[in-house]
C-alpha cells in the first residue's frame, strides 16, 4: 500500500514509489543505502501476512528465484519473512512489460523481434526447468523488456519445484486464465510443458496483436483453453509464414503429449525456421500438416528427397482434389441422363463436411430434405450426416437425400442445472450449445457456489447460442464484512464502495501531507482486510495535496588547509547560515535542507568572499540523484 512510500524499511531500503500491485503483493522502487543502488521490493499485502498459504507461496517464490542464475531471469538479493512484514529484495528493472509493448505496437511487432523475445523466454525457462522449477504463470505481464528487446522474466510467485506433487486446485489460485494451460485449468499438476503452452500464447499474441481466447468472464476463457482450438494466426495476420504458425500451434496443443516436450525442442524448430528460406518454411509446414491429418504417405526415396516429395504430394493433393471436383460435377451433369434422356443410377455422393450452400445448385440433380441440428464444435452450415450414406447404394438423379446441417437457428431445451456448481453448470450449458452468465446472490438454504435456479428456467425451449443466467448462492447475508482496500481511490469512490458494503464513512475526514493528488485516500481506520460489523463507521485519511517535506543532507568536503574559516551558506541567493569550522580538526561538514518539492541552488562561500562550491538540490529526485555539483573551485592554500 502507499503507506510505505517515503519510509525506510529495516533502516536500509528507502521506498520511493509504487511500481505495481499483484494478487498478493505490492512492488516498490526503493534505494538500498548500503549497496547504494536502486532495487525492487516485493512486499506481501498486509491482509495476507497471517495467511499460511500465501506466506508459503511467497517463500516459494524467493526460494525458486534464489537457485536460478540466468541473464533473462530477475535476480533476488535477499528475503525477509518476518512476523509483521514479508518482503523480497530484487533487481530493479527499468523497462516496460511485454504486455504494454504489445498493446502499444499491436500488429507492428516484426516476426524477427517476436522470435528474438520468444527465444530469450525459452532460454530462461530451459534454465529454470533444468533446475527443477516451473513458473506456472508465464504471461506477457510477467516479461519485462529493457534496452534492445532484452527481456527478464519476473514473478515466480506460484513457481513449483518439479519434485513437489501438490496439484493445482483452482483456476483463480494458480496462473492467469488468458495464458493458463488446459491441464492447469482442469486442476491437473503442471509440468514444464505447461510453461511451453503459455509461451505459445505469448507468441500468438505478439504475431497477431490479440489473445487467442477472449470472453467476459474467466471461467469461459478457461473452458475455451480446455476445449476450443484457436483461430489460425495467418487468418489474422496474413504475413505470418506457415511454418512459424505451425510452431505456435504445436506449442498450444491441448494434449501435452503433442506439444513440444522441452524448451530446447521449441528452440530447435525456431532455429530451423531462422536458417531456412520462405519456400522451405511453407513446404515443411505443409508436410507436418498432412501428417497431423493422418494422410499416410509411402516414403521410398532417401531422406534427402523428402522435402521435394512433400511438395509433389501437396501439389498432387490439390490437383487431384480440383480434378475430382470438376470431374464429379461434369459426371453428375452429363452421365445422370443417357443420350436418350433416361435417368441412370449413380452412387450416393459423400456430402458430409461440405457446406449446404455449395451443393444447392443445378450441378447436383437431387432433392434435399434438411434436418437442422447443432454441434458447437463445427461451422455453421456444414453437413454433419446424410441418409443414404455415401456409397451405400445406387440412386437415380432426382432422388431425395436427407441431410443433417449444423445450424444455430434451432430451439433446444435448457438443461437441468439446479444443484450443480456454477462451473459444472456452465460447462453443461456450453456442451448443449448455450452461453452462460453467473450472478451471485445471498441464500441460506444452499452451499456457496451452488446453482439455485436459471433464467430461462430448465426445460424452456430457447435458441441455440442464447445466454442462460445462472443464479448461484454466495451464502447467507453476513453480519460482518471486511474493510475494502480503497487506498489510492478518490474520496467519492471510497464512499461509494464502503456504502455498497453497508459501511458508514466518518464525516470528519483527516488530511495529511502526501505525494498523492488531493482527496486521494492514503489510509483507513480500521485497515483494509479487517472484519467489522455491518453498519460500522470507517475513518478515512486523505491526501491534502501538499507533498511531505523531504530533508536532503549535503556533505561538503573542506579545503585541505589548516586554519579556522567561516562557511557562508546561501539558498537561492539568500544568506541562510554561517558556520565556523576548524579545518585542522574536521574534513567534512554536513548541512541539511528541507522542502517538499522543486529545486534549490546552494552556494557555499568561504569567509563570505571566496565562492567555493555551487550545488543544485532536486527534491523531486531519488536520494541518490538529488544532489548535483554545478561549480567547484579550489580554495588557495
Amino acid at each position: 500500500m502507499n503507506n510505505y512510500i517515503r519510509k525506510r524499511l529495516d533502516s536500509r531500503y528507502e521506498i520511493y514509489e509504487l511500481l505495481g500491485s499483484g494478487g498478493m503483493a505490492f512492488v516498490y522502487k526503493a534505494y538500498d543505502i548500503v549497496e547504494k543502488k536502486n532495487v525492487a521490493l516485493k512486499i506481501l499485502k498486509s491482509e495476507y501476512s497471517e495467511n499460511k498459504e500465501f506466506i508459503r507461496r511467497f517463500r516459494n517464490e524467493s526460494k525458486a528465484i534464489k537457485i536460478l542464475s540466468h541473464q533473462n531471469i530477475v535476480k533476488v538479493f535477499s528475503v525477509n519473512i518476518g512476523s509483521k512484514i514479508q518482503y523480497i529484495v530484487m533487481e530493479y528493472i527499468d523497462g516496460t512489460t511485454l504486455k504494454e509493448y504489445i498493446n502499444n505496437n499491436k500488429t507492428n511487432i516484426s516476426i524477427k523481434n517476436s522470435i528474438d523475445i520468444i527465444k530469450q523466454i525459452l532460454e530462461a525457462l530451459k534454465h529454470a526447468h533444468y533446475k527443477g522449477i516451473i513458473h506456472r504463470d508465464i504471461k506477457s505481464q510477467n516479461i519485462m523488456i529493457v534496452n534492445n528487446n532484452f527481456i527478464k522474466i519476473t514473478d515466480f510467485g506460484i513457481a513449483k519445484f518439479l519434485k513437489d506433487e501438490t496439484k493445482t486446485v483452482a483456476i483463480k489460485s494458480f496462473g492467469s486464465v488468458h495464458y493458463i494451460s488446459p491441464e492447469q485449468a482442469r486442476g491437473i499438476a503442471a509440468d514444464a510443458r505447461s510453461d511451453i503452452y503459455s509461451v505459445g500464447i505469448i507468441f500468438y499474441e505478439m504475431i497477431t496483436g490479440c489473445l487467442p481466447f477472449e470472453s467476459e468472464n474467466d471461467f469461459s476463457i478457461a473452458l475455451m483453453q480446455m476445449q476450443l482450438d484457436p483461430q489460425r494466426p495467418c487468418k489474422i495476420n496474413t504475413s505470418i509464414p506457415p511454418f512459424l504458425e505451425n510452431i505456435v500451434l504445436k506449442s498450444m496443443k491441448k494434449n501435452p503429449e503433442r506439444r513440444y516436450q522441452t524448451a530446447e525442442e521449441m528452440l530447435h524448430d525456431i532455429k530451423i525456421f531462422e536458417e531456412s528460406s520462405d519456400v522451405e518454411f511453407s513446404n515443411k509446414w505443409l508436410g507436418e500438416d498432412i501428417e497431423e491429418e493422418n494422410i499416410e504417405q509411402k516414403e521410398k526415396k532417401t531422406s534427402k528427397a523428402k522435402t521435394k516429395k512433400i511438395i509433389f504430394i501437396a501439389t498432387g493433393i490439390f490437383v487431384t482434389s480440383l480434378i475430382f471436383t470438376v470431374g464429379f460435377m461434369l459426371f453428375t451433369m452429363f452421365t445422370s441422363y443417357g443420350a436418350s434422356g433416361i435417368m441412370k443410377d449413380v452412387d450416393v455422393p459423400d456430402f458430409v463436411g461440405m457446406y449446404l450452400s455449395d451443393i444447392e445448385n443445378e450441378n447436383y440433380k437431387f432433392h434435399w430434405k434438411i434436418d437442422s441440428v447443432y454441434d458447437p464444435t463445427k461451422p455453421q452450415g456444414v453437413i454433419l450426416d446424410q441418409d443414404p450414406l455415401p456409397g451405400s447404394k445406387k440412386i437415380k438423379a432426382g432422388a431425395t437425400i436427407n441431410l443433417k446441417v449444423n445450424s444455430a437457428g434451432i430451439l433446444i431445451d435448457v438443461p437441468q442445472v439446479t444443484g450443480l456448481t456454477g462451473e459444472l453448470a456452465s460447462l453443461k450449458l456450453m456442451n448443449a450449445g448455450l452461453k452462460s452468465e453467473i450472478r451471485m446472490i445471498n441464500d441460506e438454504s444452499k452451499p456457496i457456489g451452488t446453482v439455485l435456479y436459471s433464467d430461462p428456467a430448465e426445460s424452456t425451449k430457447i435458441m441455440v447460442d442464447s445466454t442462460v443466467i445462472l443464479y448461484v448462492s454466495k451464502g447467507p447475508v453476513e453480519s460482518v464484512v471486511a474493510v475494502p482496500d480503497v487506498i489510492g481511490k478518490s474520496i467519492a469512490e471510497a464512499k461509494e464502495e464502503l456504502n455498497d458494503l453497508k459501511l458508514k464513512v466518518s464525516p470528519d475526514i483527516e488530511y495529511e501531507k502526501n505525494d498523492l493528488p488531493k482527496d486521494t485516500i492514503i489510509s483507513t481506520k480500521p485497515l483494509p482486510g479487517i472484519k467489522v460489523n455491518i453498519g460500522s463507521t470507517i475513518d478515512i485519511i486523505a491526501s491534502s495535496g501538499v507533498k511531505k517535506d523531504k530533508t536532503i543532507e549535503l556533505e561538503i568536503l573542506l579545503p585541505q588547509i589548516k586554519e579556522v574559516i567561516n562557511l557562508d551558506i546561501y539558498v537561492d541567493g539568500t544568506h541562510n547560515q554561517k558556520v565556523r569550522v576548524d579545518t585542522t580538526a574536521i574534513k567534512l561538514k554536513k548541512f541539511s535542507f528541507t522542502a517538499n518539492q522543486g529545486k534549490k541552488e546552494i552556494r557555499v562561500k568561504i569567509n563570505d568572499q571566496f565562492l567555493y562550491r555551487v550545488y543544485e538540490i532536486n527534491f523531486n529526485a531519488p536520494p541518490n540523484e538529488a544532489i548535483k555539483i554545478i561549480e567547484k573551485h579550489d580554495y588557495p592554500s
